[in-house]
């Protein structure tokens, strides 16, 4: 991850040099390699409020939506997401915005009378469509359980796909969490996994959940090969105490193995609302921790691992009530990094109250093997239910490049919650020096990318850092620089 610092020593004759730098790689090389320094810091970083959704009307109306749960799905250069409330009927907004905060637009909203209202879960982008569910359908006049919808990402062509306006007592709310799309059929979970084409053809109940096995499946799916992998927020085996499970499944329904069963009564975490991420043959999670006396607790949810067979559970972290609570979003992972969200205090959008976090939430970072956990920016309280950054993120991260995206669901200046970004530090490539004879080879990885090598001869005030020549070629997949060996001593860095 990002070492909070780091040093090394390079010693030539009775040279001995001891140096910092951020986010640099610098080499002492006379002619033989001598060592390579690199410190970065995992300090708090800067977040960026790209849009404050407005304030309601009456009627919950206006012009944006408010209280967005669901986290984000990014295209290029712009954002897709979904409000809860508001928008021009109060039923809650489809919504794009560019990764710059500029271009806000609303590109449908929801009423009470027709299309469904509320959506909780996030999008699914396949081609230029997007796809997603609400909470409650109104189509026939009752509150149902939800609908699936799909829109293109210019705001045309709304159209509902299924919904559960009769009622559909296993898919309970329909579902919380993204569909999953796999060719031309869409994947859900709720009381059930469920699956429907993508033009609402052949729906079809895949598997029931309840009782030992778990239920409430609301933290969606993962695809792998013809395996399903997933939560459930309750439910469980005898002395797990209906804290949740995890379970894998095949995609047709026939198998079903269950991975975990958590519990209350220990320091496992509980209660998993998140999506699972895959990565080789780990399962990367969180649990909220969020039973009623979760605020008595001395922690407040965990990020977890698991082997896909079952074994290796362990607890990478737990969060205390100081670091805001446990986490309703789904991780991340960037190189060995997981990055996440922890809700702080507030209502969950079921109506359970999850009262306990200390603040407003906040955006971690923590290793793969549970080492360097880091809170990378923690949001301000609120007054009057208002701030300038948001409170209680709710919806799991997304990555672009070097910067994460996120939704909270209140905060900002109207209180209704927000859209933010914040840009990571970058981690320089490895610089690695080999002596060739009368040469020496400089060698980095290509990723992450913008990085130049730059030569000097002093470390005074006066260095002068010039670009080396010749330029880098691609060698088995490594940048590679060859250079002559002097008498000199020579510096070498990375920069961006």
């Amino acid at each position: 991850m990002f070492p909070a610092k780091s040093l090394y020593k390079f010693k030539h004759s009775n040279l001995t040099m001891k140096t910092f730098l951020k986010n640099r790689r610098l080499l002492l090389l006379p002619a033989t390699l001598l060592g390579c320094l690199l410190a970065c810091q995992a300090t708090a970083q800067t977040l960026t409020t790209l849009h404050s959704f407005t304030a309601a009307l009456v009627g919950y109306t206006n012009s944006d939506g408010f209280n967005p749960y669901a986290g984000l799905v990014v295209s290029g250069d712009t954002l897709y997401g979904t409000a809860y409330g508001g928008g021009l009927s109060g039923g809650g907004t489809v919504f794009a915005i560019r990764t710059d905060g500029t271009g806000f637009g609303v590109l449908h909203s929801f009423n009470f009378t027709s299309g469904g209202n509320s959506p909780l879960g996030g999008l699914t982008l396949s081609s230029n469509t997007l796809y997603g569910a609400t909470a409650y359908c109104t189509g026939s006049g009752g509150q149902g359980f939800g609908e699936i919808f799909a829109i293109r990402t210019n705001g045309a062509g709304f159209s509902v796909i299924y919904n559960w306006c009769n009622g559909y007592p296993k898919t309970v709310s329909g579902t919380l969490a993204a569909l999953l799309i796999s060719g031309n059929t869409l994947y859900g979970a709720g009381g059930s996994v469920f699956k429907v084409n993508n033009n609402g053809t052949a729906f079809a109940d895949v598997f029931d959940f309840g009782g030992s096995i778990g239920d409430q499946a609301f933290g969606g799916l993962v695809l792998s090969a013809n395996t399903f992998y997933g939560t459930c927020r309750s439910g469980g085996l005898p002395g797990g105490d209906g804290a949740g499970t995890m379970w894998k499944m095949s995609t047709d329904g026939s198998l079903f193995f269950l991975l975990h069963s958590f519990s209350t009564n220990s320091d496992d975490g509980f209660a998993p609302r998140a999506t699972l991420i895959l990565s080789s043959n780990t399962l990367y999670g969180t649990t909220s921790g969020a039973y009623v006396n979760a605020e008595n607790a001395a922690h407040s949810g965990t990020v977890f691992k698991i082997n896909t067979d079952g074994s290796g559970f362990a607890v990478l972290h737990r969060f205390s009530t100081q670091e805001g609570g446990g986490s309703f979003g789904s991780l991340i992972l960037s190189g060995n990094t997981l990055f996440g969200v922890t809700h702080g205090a507030g209502m969950n959008p079921d109506g359970v109250n999850f009262s306990v976090g200390s603040g407003s939430g906040s955006v971690f970072a923590v290793n793969t093997d549970g080492t360097d956990f880091t809170n990378l920016y923690t949001f301000t309280p609120t007054s009057n239910g208002t701030n300038s950054d948001g409170a209680f993120p709710f919806g799991g991260l997304i990555l672009s490049g070097n910067t994460v995206y996120g939704t909270t669901t209140q905060g900002g200046n109207a209180g209704n919650g927000t859209v933010f970004s914040i840009t990571l530090p970058v981690t320089p490539p490895t610089l690695t020096i080999t002596p060739a004879g009368t040469n020496v080879v400089l060698t980095w990885p290509t990723t992450p990318i913008g990085f130049t090598l730059q030569s000097t001869t002093n470390l005074g005030s006066n260095a002068l850092w010039t670009t080396n020549f010749p330029s880098p070629v691609l060698v088995n997949g490594q940048s590679t620089v060859t250079n002559p060996v002097s008498g000199a001593h020579q510096f070498y860095r990375l920069v961006q």
